[in-house]
């Protein structure tokens, strides 16, 4: 079926209000941050992109609580010094709602590049993934992906190539980022795998 190699459900609050974003075609797209709450008390801020028309049918005003259905997206920006991969979430579906904070999302593609297996400061191992996922029309997205532990031992043994199905969730992490002799804080998203299928 289509779609079901991208799903993302997310609820949370509304961090602020909608603001432009680009054309595409003849329809406006607008965008905004979406905070959802982990168990720990984290907060992982993900930008909502929104069609116009869907957009105007809720009256969308920050610290509201909505439930976000659609597609993990990565675009390539180009603008200003060196490429930068921008991830977002394509909403198909917003509504208003009390439901407790939630953040899940279901992926199936390719491997594009050599799994990195890697150890943090604290000595936990942890692999990173880029996954290619088709989209409509031959196009694809390039998300990036982490797997801890036990987990990343085993996506450390993957091929490029290899299709794998995973679940997990977004993250949002700051990180510091020297340009030109000056620092600049970015944030810089991922998914956080739970499970891996090979």
């Amino acid at each position: 079926m289509e779609g079901m190699n991208n799903v993302v459900e997310l609820c949370g609050s509304i961090a602020d209000k909608p603001r432009f974003s680009h054309m595409g075609g003849s329809e406006s797209y607008f965008s905004f941050p979406l905070d959802i709450e982990r168990l720990s008390g984290f907060v992982d801020t993900v930008n909502i992109i929104v069609r116009q028309e869907m957009l105007e049918k809720l009256e969308i005003e920050d610290s509201q609580h909505i439930a976000v259905t659609g597609e993990l997206r990565s675009f390539n920006n180009k603008r200003g010094d060196g490429s930068r991969l921008v991830i977002s979430v394509f909403a198909k579906e917003l509504y208003f709602t009390d439901d407790e904070d939630k953040n899940l999302v279901r992926l199936t593609g390719a491997i594009c590049k050599k799994p990195n297996l890697r150890k943090t400061p604290m000595g936990r191992q942890i692999c990173d993934i880029m996954l290619a996922v088709n989209r409509r029309y031959g196009r694809s997205d390039y998300l990036p992906c982490i797997a801890w532990g036990r987990l990343a031992e085993g996506a450390a043994e993957l091929a490029v190539g290899d299709t794998i199905s995973l679940e997990g969730r977004i993250q949002s992490r700051k990180y510091i980022k020297n340009e030109n002799g000056a620092a600049t804080e970015r944030t810089a998203f991922e998914v956080s795998i739970v499970t891996l299928l090979p």
